[in-house]
């Protein structure tokens, strides 16, 4: 690999301009995370999904971002993040079209896995932009408190959108708005964004990209239908086995195959991204799964319209967005560890709280102070794990740093959300016993599935505190940070 892209001898003027091209696609991004929880009763319905099959809506979404995400963000840094960007915008506008236009289960899944292949594709693009954009320090941790803050923002008001929309449009207008969001970011963007990439110039590891995401399409498979199979039968067996095959085969094409990995494993010598990533998997697994099952809580428990339950996400979204931003100031006094330690607590102190749901239960008494209180985590975790994922990593390989966080975050979620996903419905059934179920038992089995899945969630975010405490480094105000060298 080449020697490190040169710093810019001076900021872009354009640079805060560009910040909110880049923060509109992150928004629409996560955005499409999170609506379409809101209406998955609806989609249920109408395309006539099984429970066990429904979180593949979420789940083709995540899975085809988390595993192209490292292609992505190796292609932003060889063939120009900008160019890459824009691309990725046109793929994920025109999946979104076709996704609203689905009359079928298999239809919608597949275009929710092309999303996430134009999401893998802008995330990495546009971080990477911003963290070359902007020099480390408090001017980055000031656009990454931004960044963020709509990050997180798009998250929960995504689920306020999903509402509206489902209530008054139908739920195929989740998939319609990213259109017009994703056609104007793709516009602007020639004109705000600077164009950059790295020097070196190599072909891109399509053998890594295709293995890693195989690898993680089995194992959410696996996990995902061992209830319905059996978690000692032969297929839940041999699907794990497949997974971990095409996943060691990713690590031996990586080290020994290829030229120009698509993951140089040397990058993880850096402690910074070693330790950013492993409590974004965390993060990730605790926090997915929470807005899936809490959507379902409202509307199939509480009985909340959909507009009523993405209305009830309103206070989550505005504490996020206030919580980012004291993040990204308390970061640059502080530093970003106890940050994130007051964010991890949060969240795991918020989703325990969420395991005393019951079937009567309601919205002031069982949902509002626990989602404040998550929503100060989220907004206190994203912020430093970002500024620590690409703290000390070269210009070269930006796109690669920024594609890491990212998919730590969205294979943790696809991970949590099989796992708890799984747990919920095998619990659920386990009340409701065999046979045509009582409709008057239903929301207290399924009240009682969501209290396991809250309780091994919150356990994810507990495994993620002890993490950042041995793990994460410490750094102060004034610290220098000395880049990595770029990774073979």
């Amino acid at each position: 690999m080449g020697p490190p892209a040169a710093r810019p001898a001076a900021p872009d003027p354009l640079r805060w301009k560009a910040l909110v091209v880049l923060a509109i696609a992150q928004f629409m991004v996560v955005l499409d995370a999170s609506i379409v929880n809101i209406a998955l009763p609806s989609i249920q319905d109408d395309l006539g999904f099984s429970d066990a099959n429904l979180q593949w809506v979420v789940n083709a979404y995540v899975l085809a971002f988390g595993g192209c995400l490292l292609l992505g963000g190796r292609m932003a840094d060889l063939f120009g993040r900008r160019r890459v960007f824009i691309v990725g915008l046109a793929l994920f506008s025109l999946a979104s079209l076709a996704g609203g236009f689905a009359t079928s289960a298999g239809w919608l899944v597949v275009a929710r896995g092309v999303q996430g292949l134009g999401a893998a594709i802008v995330a990495p693009a546009a971080l990477s932009i911003v963290t070359t954009t902007f020099g480390e320090g408090a001017e980055r941790n000031r656009a990454l408190g931004i960044w963020g803050a709509l990050a997180g923002a798009g998250g929960a008001s995504g689920v306020l959108l999903g509402g509206m929309l489902t209530e008054w449009a139908g739920w195929e207008w989740i998939l319609f708005v990213n259109v017009p969001i994703g056609a104007a970011a793709a516009l602007l963007a020639p004109r705000y964004v600077r164009e950059s990439r790295g020097r070196e110039r190599t072909s891109v590891d399509v053998a890594g990209a295709a293995l890693v995401t195989g690898g993680l399409v089995v194992l959410v498979y696996a996990l995902v239908d061992a209830e319905r199979a059996g978690w000692g039968s032969g297929q839940t067996i041999g699907l794990l086995a497949l997974a971990a095959a095409l996943l060691a085969g990713f690590v031996l094409v990586e080290l020994r195959v290829v030229r120009h990995p698509v993951m140089p494993l040397r990058i993880f010598r850096n402690r910074n991204v070693a330790s950013a990533n492993g409590v974004a998997l965390l993060v990730g697994a605790a926090l997915f799964s929470m807005f899936f099952l809490l959507s379902l809580y409202l509307q199939r428990v509480l009985g909340y319209s959909a507009l009523e339950a993405g209305l009830a996400y309103l206070p989550l979204a505005f504490t996020i967005i206030a919580s980012a931003g004291a993040a990204s100031r308390l970061v640059t006094r502080v530093g970003p560890k106890p940050v994130l330690l007051v964010g991890l607590t949060s969240t795991a102190v918020g989703l325990l709280l969420f395991t005393q749901v019951s079937a009567g239960g309601s919205y002031l008494g069982d949902v509002l102070v626990p989602s404040l209180i998550v929503a100060v985590g989220l907004g206190c975790s994203f912020v430093p794990m970002t500024i620590v994922a690409v703290a000390g990593v070269s210009h070269a390989e930006a796109g690669l740093a920024s594609g890491l966080i990212n998919t730590a975050q969205q294979i943790g979620g696809a991970l949590g959300l099989a796992v708890l996903s799984s747990i919920a419905n095998a619990r659920a059934n386990a009340v409701l016993g065999g046979g045509p179920p009582d409709p008057a038992a239903i929301p207290n089995a399924l009240t009682e599935g969501f209290q396991i899945a809250f309780l091994v969630g919150a356990g994810f975010a507990v495994v993620g505190i002890a993490l950042a405490l041995l793990a994460v480094p410490r750094v102060r105000r004034g610290d220098p940070v000395v880049e990595a060298p770029a990774a073979a």
